[in-house]
């Protein structure tokens, strides 16, 4: 009996082992993807920043003809409490790759957090990257966004979504305006002509040289209440949440 009462002991002992040995190994599993989705990420937004940095600083726009009614004081799509006291910013391209990137592995932790009252989220599409594509998409794409916005901010955010998980390869025609259009109706926004006719093409153009004007360097770049996060994965951004708080 005590022969046997010892194998049990043994046998518990070694599952216990293993089972820790396991956790441990998931644990370090875990730390590794985020690290190598920070290293990407990071990389993405180096490749990008050169070519904003490229972009001349000097030049002045004129006031746009048209300005959206939904944008903040300096030109953001504001997703959350008006007065929140921890805002995320989020200066994206929708050409961008490190953008699609950064709304694939963190826009589900920034919903929650602006779903729960936690932060608000500034988003500021801008556009530098026409030249990859043939047809200005980055403008087009940025003025559609506008248009959704002030159509049905409720539903911005799917919307937002959706334009990265379909984001066009760099060198093509891009997404066309029946497109963006489309992508807008099947989720029941009516925004009109506001896409075809590019109502908010010069509002487009002016905040993206403010934007460069202002320093940013490279999208996405995030800032939580003013101080740049340099890595905004979910971790990252919890973290530099947490410590405006």
């Amino acid at each position: 009996m005590s022969n046997d009462r010892a194998s049990k002991n043994s046998k518990k002992k070694a599952q216990a082992a293993a089972a820790a040995l396991q956790g441990k190994k998931d644990r370090q599993r875990r730390t590794l993807i985020q690290v190598g989705v920070a290293v990407v990420l990071i990389a993405l937004v180096a490749v990008i920043g050169f070519s904003i940095a490229s972009k001349s600083s000097d030049d002045t726009t004129a006031a746009p003809a048209a300005t959206p009614s939904t944008v903040t004081a300096d030109g953001a799509i504001r997703i959350g409490d008006p007065n929140a006291a921890v805002v995320v910013t989020a200066v994206e391209d929708f050409q961008c790759p490190a953008c699609k990137q950064f709304e694939a592995i963190s826009g589900d932790t920034l919903s929650e957090l602006v779903a729960d009252n936690t932060i608000a989220v500034d988003y500021k599409p801008i556009a530098i990257l026409d030249r990859m594509s043939t047809t200005n998409y980055s403008t087009r794409a940025a003025n559609a966004s506008l248009c959704v916005a002030d159509a049905d901010i409720s539903k911005w955010p799917a919307w937002h979504k959706a334009m990265f998980e379909q984001q066009p390869a760099e060198g093509g025609a891009g997404l066309s305006d029946e497109d963006l259009t489309g992508i807008a109706q099947l989720m029941q926004i009516d925004v009109g002509s506001c896409i075809a006719d590019g109502k908010y093409t010069d509002y487009v153009a002016s905040q993206t040289q403010n934007v460069v004007n202002s320093g940013i360097t490279s999208t996405p770049t995030v800032t939580v209440n003013g101080t740049a996060v340099s890595n905004p994965t979910p971790d990252g951004l919890r973290a530099a949440i947490a410590a405006a708080q």
